[in-house]
């Protein structure tokens, strides 16, 4: 970790900022995806790849077990598991990624063992790891807790199981339906995520052999596949990154004239732009893009604030709720945040109310902000990847010049954002 700092000038209050931001690849696609290629022998490739930090933290640990990696142009990767051995996941690494949990199924499945600690990352709630335990344990492992490591293992190779999940984890969802793609069998997998993410996993699982129904649904049936699977067609594209997309959408709404997002995929994040739209914000939908047009020039341009709920896709979404309260900042009205997801989530809310924000605090899940109120720039370490993003859109709403401290915890999910902010005009400068 460094100790980079953004140091950005507000805009203070003006909608000046225009021009084009292209939407990288999906951070939350590619990393199921990489792990996925331990259900492989032989190279597969990849495309539209974020260079972020917690690919790059996938990579080490793929690489650790015995993957091997190339980089082609800016945004490709090929991955070649063939000569995996090892089951322990780096536990340095591990501790810091919360995806690093997604590399179990599929080792299990493959090697029969796993060893790895208490998955990390951001420090937003407890993310309990029994709903992969159990699925394992239906599927035939057994599972052991040291300390902080847990070690599993499967004497023969796993069977296909009927499975609940108690919450739709997107995680759990993914290694589970990767551990079953060997499996002997049919396993059904209940009250499952229903993220675009899960589906663009599955659709690639598909056409390299495996068979696998409903992803996208609360359902999922896989069958077995009697062998590794063998990649069929060209380097397979990791969908755009909705979070990046609706980051961009709500900044633009505050500060930008006339802004163009391309490369994104409008359907992913519907909560968001109908609560946008609403609330008076001119958002124009296209098949591959979002734009904000005229948006300084509108006369009495105020607001409307909303209640947000968040809730599992598709409904509005847990990693958009930080960002979406500085926009609650400056809209007409009262707004209720009511975070479903993670207890922890709402801690950055403190740094807001310290720029001039009128937040009052009723729990750990639920927070009333009150509209219409000036910020100031101010000294800021983001506390995790999505609150980061959030304090960047204040300082940029804001009068007066900010620092954000804790950089890498930004550069872990968006792609240059830095570049990209200041390619719209924005005055942002990496210290």
């Amino acid at each position: 970790m460094n100790d980079t700092i953004f140091h950005i000038e507000g805009l203070g209050g003006k909608k000046t900022l225009s021009g084009e931001v292209k939407i990288s690849g999906a951070k939350n696609a590619v990393l199921p995806l990489f792990a996925s290629t331990l259900l492989f022998n032989g190279k597969v490739s990849f495309t539209n790849i974020p260079e972020i930090e917690d690919v790059h933290r996938m990579l080490e640990l793929l690489e650790g077990i015995g993957v091997k990696y190339t980089k082609s142009g800016t945004e490709s990767y090929t991955l070649d598991a063939t000569r995996v051995k090892s089951t322990k996941i780096d536990h340095e690494i591990a501790k810091k990624l919360r995806a690093s949990v997604m590399l179990t199924g599929p080792m299990l499945a493959r090697l029969g063992k796993v060893s790895l600690p208490h998955p990390g990352g951001c420090v937003i709630g407890a993310r309990p790891i029994d709903i992969f335990l159990g699925g394992f344990r239906k599927m035939g492992a057994k599972c052991t807790e040291t300390g902080d490591s847990y070690v599993i293992t499967a004497s023969r190779k796993l069977r296909g199981a009927e499975i609940f999940l108690r919450v739709p984890s997107v995680t759990a969802t993914e290694s589970l339906m990767l551990a079953a793609v060997l499996a002997e069998g049919k396993t059904v997998i209940r009250n499952t995520a229903m993220e675009p993410e899960i589906s663009n996993l599955a659709e690639f699982l598909n056409r390299c052999g495996a068979e696998i129904n409903g992803a996208g649904t609360a359902r999922i049936e896989i069958v077995g596949h009697k062998g590794p699977l063998k990649q069929n067609g060209s380097q397979w594209p990791a969908i755009p990154d909705r979070i990046e997309t609706g980051s961009f959408l709500i900044l633009g709404a505050l500060c930008a004239d006339d802004l163009l997002i391309s490369k994104c995929e409008p359907k992913h994040l519907e909560s968001l732009i109908v609560s946008l739209i609403d609330a008076g914000v001119p958002v124009e939908v296209g098949k591959n893009s979002l734009r904000i047009k005229g948006n300084g020039k509108i006369k009495n341009n105020k607001f409307r604030s909303f209640n947000i709920t968040t809730h599992e896709y598709p409904g509005f979404p847990t990693d958009l709720q930080a960002p979406i309260s500085v926009f609650l900042t400056q809209s007409g009205g009262e707004a209720l945040i009511f975070e479903t997801i993670f207890e922890n989530r709402l801690g950055y809310t403190g740094d807001l109310v310290t720029m001039g924000a009128e937040i009052r605090a009723l729990d750990a899940h639920r927070v009333i902000i009150k509209g219409e109120t000036s910020l100031k720039g101010r000294e800021l370490y983001g506390p995790d990847l999505r609150a980061g993003l959030a304090f960047i859109i204040a300082a940029l709403v804001a009068k007066g010049e900010s620092k954000i401290h804790n950089v890498y915890y930004i550069d872990r999910g968006y792609e240059s954002i830095d570049v990209k902010l200041r390619s719209i005009g924005a005055k942002v400068e990496r210290i």
